[in-house]
């Protein structure tokens, strides 16, 4: 027997309201007390969404429903998850169908302070008024025509990219590692051009360092230090050499014997652990590379962008790259990817050499435009720097006493606490307690990387929440 039925999600049945858009944000779900067969499709169940949207010509049509996660709980979503999608990721258990601010809130109805931020992408949180209203402006105009024709919102932020960094010129692609893997080929393609010109064969190796992450797709998996990510997929891409991170002399002398195409390095390392780059080492790396004609890449996937207190992470060290990569916060949710090069670099590309169908959408460029004006804004990286050093104080005088806590570091609201121990334990009892955060490095880091909105009230809660549960990294320790 089917019944209908409609529930709020929140417990306190509130609707999402902004300048753009009045959400009604109640479902209808089915519920079927009889089992389904494992080869019946699940029904879908939709969000009611009565707000207008404004087409092209000034045409209000009426938005298309939301598909909702489904009206299941928290237990039945995970299993029909264990059933349905490729066993990739180790989930926690929790099933999230909201977001607004720095909140999310899941299945159940229960509210969480967000740290996560989508792994650092929603640098404006959840549901942020003028990002909203540009993509569904977009939306009900054009959403994607392919790169075999001119759109404006592409050109456009590829305008506000190059007049507010080092680059001449972008290419657009739809996620970090295909954000890498157009700067490895970009590289060689380099080499090839320069050597086209002197008669010298072309470089064509890289230099990658440890704790680095630079993606999941075989050219980035190739530049990733982790050997746990590599193994399964061997033979990677062959020519890449490791080296200690901040270790200039051997970077330097690796560089100098000509064979490097380019050296790919975080300024901030995210996934690694939250460990900062000197000054002296990227200069170092950049002089390096200047002498021996190889490219120094950038990968500024999750520092870039705010994130530090300054529009680029790699501005605090008054060093500058070749070709630096960009994606998670850039779109503020939506995928994108991007790589800003120099001319000298963009020169050695033609027609064809590199492409993609759905990368620098109208959709999604309009949307990050939308991101990159208010986050490229003085005032607001000014309160990212503030924030950051608040938060950091705060963990140090609230937590920096522990036994367990090794380092509290990082740069703006980029941060990691360092155990001496594994901080899953931690992570789960603050997800009990109504926080999100995330590990990093060798699973010893709690890396916190909030929405660039978070206010210092939420900053003060989540070292509350932090504190009150540290305890149990004593009690894990004693089974």
């Amino acid at each position: 027997m089917t019944t209908m039925s409609t529930f709020p999600i929140c417990r306190n049945h509130s609707t999402l309201q902004s300048s753009s858009t009045n959400l009604n944000l109640r479902r209808s779900f089915t519920t079927d007390t009889h089992h389904h067969h494992h080869h019946q499709p699940p029904q879908l169940l939709f969000f009611s969404r009565t707000r207008p949207t404004t087409a092209c010509q000034g045409v209000e049509v009426k938005a298309a429903p939301n598909v909702s996660v489904s009206g299941k709980r928290t237990k039945e979503v995970i299993e029909d998850e264990g059933r349905f999608l490729v066993g990739t990721y180790a989930r926690a258990p929790v099933v999230l169908v909201r977001g607004e601010g720095c909140k999310v809130y899941d299945v159940e109805g229960n509210e969480y302070l967000d740290l996560t931020a989508g792994i650092a992408v929603n640098a404006l949180g959840h549901g942020d008024a003028d990002w909203l209203k540009a993509v569904v402006d977009q939306a009900g105009t054009l959403t994607h025509v392919s790169n075999v024709f001119h759109t404006l919102p592409q050109v456009e932020l590829a305008k506000h990219l190059v007049a507010s960094s080092f680059a001449d010129r972008v290419f657009f692609a739809n996620s970090g590692t295909e954000a890498n893997e157009a700067a490895i080929k970009f590289s060689r393609k380099y080499q090839k051009h320069t050597c086209t010109n002197n008669g010298k064969v072309p470089a064509t190796e890289f230099i990658a360092f440890s704790n680095c992450f630079h993606g999941r797709t075989l050219g980035a998996l190739a530049l990733t230090s982790k050997v746990q990510y590599r193994a399964p997929f061997e033979p990677v891409m062959p020519g890449v050499t490791f080296l200690e991170y901040g270790n200039a002399q051997a970077a330097v002398e690796l560089i100098q014997q000509g064979k490097i195409a380019a050296v790919f390095v975080e300024p901030i390392q995210g996934e690694g652990g939250i460990y900062s780059a000197t000054k002296e080492f990227l200069q170092s790396l950049r002089s390096a590379c200047n002498d021996a004609g190889a490219l120094l890449v950038f990968d500024e996937i999750q520092c870039g962008l705010g994130r530090t207190g300054f529009l680029w992470a790699h501005e605090a060290y008054g060093v500058s790259p070749d070709i630096m990569t960009l994606a998670k916060p850039l779109a503020g949710g939506l995928p994108i990817g991007a790589v800003l090069v120099t001319e000298k670099v963009a020169s050695a590309i033609n027609y064809g050499d590199h492409g993609s169908t759905f990368a620098g959408t109208p959709l999604v460029c309009n949307a990050a435009l939308a991101v990159l004006n208010k986050i490229s804004k003085s005032d607001f990286l000014s309160a990212v720097a503030k924030k950051g050093l608040y938060f950091k104080d705060l963990l140090k005088q609230k937590l920096g006493g522990n036994h367990h806590v090794n380092e509290i570091r990082g740069f703006g609201l980029i941060i990691g606490i360092d155990l001496d121990v594994p901080a899953s334990p931690l992570l789960d009892a603050c997800r009990n307690s109504g926080l999100l955060v995330l590990t990093a490095g060798k699973g010893n880091v709690v890396r916190i990387v909030p929405p660039l909105i978070i206010t210092e009230q939420e900053i003060e809660r989540a070292v509350d929440i932090l504190s009150q549960t540290l305890h149990v990294l004593d009690e894990n320790n004693r089974k």
